[in-house]
């Protein structure tokens, strides 16, 4: 690679594509080959931007998840959440919905009727955060939070959406479990955005445009992961209008084992949750009555 590399960035992540049916493709970004997590984020999906015809849409059908939290953040569109302790909630553009799976919990994501009978976009990321070890086991829960309570600032060409965390000196509604950074920023032609060093590890997900930092060669694309070395003074300049994800945190201090939708410190804690969703033990989605099964399994 470049010079940058040796100066500021760890490792550039090619998310791998998944084409769901329906033109809707989801570009994973963690895990992958090269890393499994940045900070406490675990999983990090980026979808879109996707167009649905009439008659098309988002359907997730109910599946489990225990040990982590699910963070869902739309650009364009609508997603209506459904899950297993009553939550139904609509996220639309700019707002995010927080799940908290900890012990277990199941829920489903579809496009609703009037969107679904139009056509709609969609366009927007779903991240998972691996919780601390003492709370993997905490009561499930949800909280939605509407494009005015998430803390906005503008400044020198740059519009910045904090979502979840602290960072900037602010600090999200969104309550986390452990010190993380997630922040939309969105970026005018030659803006500069400083990365400040305020979490141990640090990433960007490019969602649109290109950007560069500051004194070092290369450039970064959309659909790029770029993870900065821990302390690295990192300012970014955007070549044209660019938009990126800034995510990180505190790194947990214990290895997490991932198998599907479930994550925990336990393996053996994995293997109770394979049983459990295997054996039908997980609560249901009221008015819901369709499964995912188990990967490999009909």
């Amino acid at each position: 690679m470049s010079s940058i590399s040796k100066v500021e960035v760890d490792q550039v992540i090619l998310p791998r594509i998944h084409n769901l049916g329906a033109g809707f493709e989801v570009r994973r970004a963690l895990p992958s080959a090269q890393r499994q997590m940045v900070g406490p984020f675990i999983f990090f999906d980026a979808f879109g931007p996707t167009v649905f015809g009439p008659g098309e849409g988002v359907d997730t059908r109910p599946h489990p998840h225990i040990g982590l939290a699910t963070l869902t953040y739309l650009i364009e569109g609508e997603i209506v959440h459904r899950d297993s302790a009553g939550h139904i909630q609509t996220i639309g553009a700019g707002e995010a919905n927080w799940m908290t799976a900890g012990r277990g919990i199941v829920h489903s994501e579809r496009t609703g009727p009037p969107l679904r009978a139009t056509g709609s976009s969609l366009f927007g990321q779903q991240v998972w955060i691996a919780l601390p070890r003492s709370n993997e086991e905490a009561e499930p829960g949800f909280s939605h939070h509407a494009v005015a309570a998430l803390p906005r600032f503008e400044g020198d060409g740059a519009s910045v959406t904090l979502i979840a965390g602290t960072a900037f000196g602010r600090r999200s509604p969104v309550a986390t479990f452990s010190d993380m950074q997630y922040a939309d920023v969105v970026l005018s032609a030659g803006a500069r955005f400083q990365v400040k060093a305020e979490h141990v590890e640090r990433a960007i997900y490019v969602v649109s445009g290109q950007v560069e930092a500051v004194g070092q060669d290369g450039q970064f694309s959309a659909a790029q992961l770029i993870v900065f070395k821990p302390g690295a003074e990192v300012v970014l300049r955007a070549i044209g209008a660019a938009r990126v994800m800034l995510l990180g945190g505190e790194p947990l201090p214990e290895k997490r084992h991932i198998y599907w939708n479930f994550v925990s410190s336990s393996s053996e804690r994995i293997e109770q949750a394979v049983s459990d969703w295997r054996e039908r033990r997980f609560p249901g989605v009221p008015g819901e009555t369709e499964y995912i099964p188990l990967p490999g399994e009909a």
